[in-house]
């Protein structure tokens, strides 16, 4: 996981680690293109098989950040 954080910095990504993985926030290929480098990455590292799962959203209403969606559960939480 360390070598897939470095490719999404590299790739000028926001990310949020947590403890069942990474939030990435970004433009849509870059964002793709990211992950498709991690598991070349950790391919070229002797992993055989990498599983990854995605969920993604998107929205064309408004902006909003992560950050965003946290304050937004905190305000309500009191």
């Amino acid at each position: 996981m360390a070598a897939c954080e470095n490719v999404l910095k590299d790739a000028g990504l926001k990310t949020q680690l947590h403890a069942y993985g990474t939030n990435i926030e970004g433009d849509w290929d870059v964002v793709f293109a990211a992950i498709k480098k991690c598991h070349e990455v950790i391919h070229q590292m002797g992993a055989p098989r990498i599983s990854t799962t995605l969920k993604f959203g998107t929205r064309t209403d408004r902006a909003q950040t992560m950050e965003d969606k946290v304050k937004s559960v905190k305000n309500r939480l009191g």
